[in-house]
């Protein structure tokens, strides 16, 4: 029973950070009512509201981060403690990346105008996108992890004009031209 208790505390964490957007009133699912695996589209009213989207490869790409952070500062810890930690970290940018504040910083610095935060179900498959590239950095050698890494970003910025790396930029940073680009003027 002692070892399933960390995966317990992550299961719980999950649940209470979903009831948390809930309650400040994060819709449930797309108002389009709708519950699609993909969301293909970026610029679209639909993004960040179903299972998967542009975005779920930094979500992976978190998982990879924090299982090396953790694996540096707490690598004594069990593996299922390490995880609950890093659950506790996503869970905490969910929340955060949704309050009123961070959602009108997007709106104001990058190329997502018409965001007005994550469904709850987009923000729960973030957080388990996590947790699932948390799982496959402790199972894969670091080179392939650093690559899946590289590949994710560079596919995204590719595809989209964005990713990790320049989601952060843009949102600590924000460069005119760069907003340019992502847009494609």
């Amino acid at each position: 029973m002692s070892k399933r208790i960390p995966y317990l505390i992550t299961a719980l964490i999950v649940t209470l950070a979903a009831a948390y957007l809930l309650w400040i009133g994060q819709e449930p699912i797309c108002k389009c009512g709708d519950i699609k695996l993909w969301q293909g589209q970026v610029v679209s009213s639909e993004n960040s509201q179903h299972i998967s989207d542009w975005y779920t490869p930094s979500h992976i790409i978190h998982g990879f981060l924090f299982f090396g952070v953790l694996w540096l500062v707490a690598r004594r810890l069990a593996l299922g403690w390490r995880l609950a930690i890093a659950t506790l970290i996503e869970s905490a940018w969910e929340i955060v990346e949704n309050s009123e504040t961070v959602i009108e910083r997007y709106r104001s610095v990058t190329i997502s105008l018409d965001y007005y935060g994550d469904s709850v179900l987009n923000s729960v498959c973030d957080i388990l996108a996590m947790t699932f590239g948390f799982f496959l950095a402790s199972r894969l050698p670091v080179w392939a992890t650093v690559t899946l890494a590289l590949s994710f970003e560079a596919f995204t910025i590719w595809m989209i004009r964005d990713g990790l790396a320049l989601n952060v930029l843009m949102l600590l940073y924000p460069l005119d031209w760069m907003a340019g680009w992502q847009a494609g003027r």
